[in-house]
């Protein structure tokens, strides 16, 4: 969480995951990582073919979301605002979380890269107030936000195989920082959209779910706690009014097309969500703004799919 990074310098400028990497290169780099995913053993070689090599743009404005996300906790958005390098380096700062985190997924976070990286992740969280619930709910956002933008943006929608494998990487890396168990700890549990929520009184003790649980394959679980920990927490500050302000001028406006980019930050605030919005204050756009942006991103992702192997 520090500067809006997750890692240190080492694995920020070491990674082979760098995002300036063009072209036919670029592709065969980005193969050749789902590759090493799977050799890693972790079991989400089909997450790292999804973020790598399938709908990569819309992973990374995802990622981006889940990292604008976070604004709306006030004790992350203060950790974040104290700095003053994520309002004066924002996409330096957000770009570096992306190389870190498409770096662990890409080689696996078993591997030497990883583990480095996982070291700097570990040492950062080590800071005064960072605490493991903080960290488990980063994590979420991370794993979550880009299947959301997926399913809602790209040229398809993430298939139950990527959605398992994504779990595995959330479980391997939560596991690799050594994170807590944080089951029994959440007061209600709202279900994704279209879903009854759950509520504590309604179910017995031993039935309640097990948000990041490190076992099993419960994705859902994790969007659940994660809901309900932004039921819990989501406010208003200025720290994240100041932090949203320096993102949508220049974070989000870099993963919409051209034509819509010159719109930001009101094209950027359609790509939020009702509770993001009202954390962070920002206005919302006047229709028909929401439906021409997915209309945008859907068009653009169907131009850029893979081709389909003979």
């Amino acid at each position: 969480m520090r500067d809006g990074t997750t890692t240190g310098p080492r694995a920020a400028g070491g990674t082979r995951a760098q995002a300036g990497t063009q072209g036919g290169t670029q592709r065969g780099t980005q193969g050749a990582r789902a590759q090493a995913g799977a050799r890693a053993g972790g079991g989400y070689a089909a997450y790292a073919r999804l973020v790598l090599e399938t709908m990569p743009e819309e992973a990374k404005a995802g990622l981006s979301l889940g990292f604008i996300r976070t604004f709306g906790i006030p004790d992350i958005a203060r950790v974040l605002y104290a700095t003053g390098r994520m309002t004066d380096e924002p996409k330096a700062r957000a770009k570096a979380t992306g190389v870190a985190m498409f770096a662990l997924i890409g080689e696996g976070v078993d591997s030497e890269e990883g583990r480095r990286i996982v070291a700097d992740l570990r040492r950062v969280h080590t800071r005064p107030g960072i605490t493991p619930e903080l960290m488990h709910y980063v994590l979420a956002c991370f794993t979550v936000c880009p299947l959301r933008f997926i399913d809602t943006h790209g040229h398809r929608r993430v298939t139950a195989e990527e959605r398992a494998a994504a779990y595995s990487f959330h479980r391997a890396l939560a596991t690799a920082l050594d994170l807590p168990d944080l089951r029994r700890d959440v007061p209600d549990l709202p279900n994704p959209p279209g879903l009854p929520d759950l509520r504590r009184d309604d179910l017995p003790s031993d039935d309640l779910p097990d948000p990041p649980d490190l076992r099993g394959n419960d994705l859902p679980a994790v969007e659940r706690w994660m809901t309900a920990y932004e039921t819990a927490h989501f406010a208003p500050t200025e720290a994240g009014r100041a932090l949203w302000h320096s993102a949508s001028q220049v974070l989000l406006s870099s993963r919409l097309p051209a034509f819509l980019s010159r719109l930001s930050p009101l094209a950027a605030a359609a790509l939020l969500d009702p509770p993001l919005t009202k954390a962070l204050q920002v206005p919302n756009p006047p229709w028909p703004t929401r439906p021409l942006i997915t209309y945008a991103l859907k068009t653009r992702s169907r131009k850029k799919r893979p081709p389909t192997p003979a």
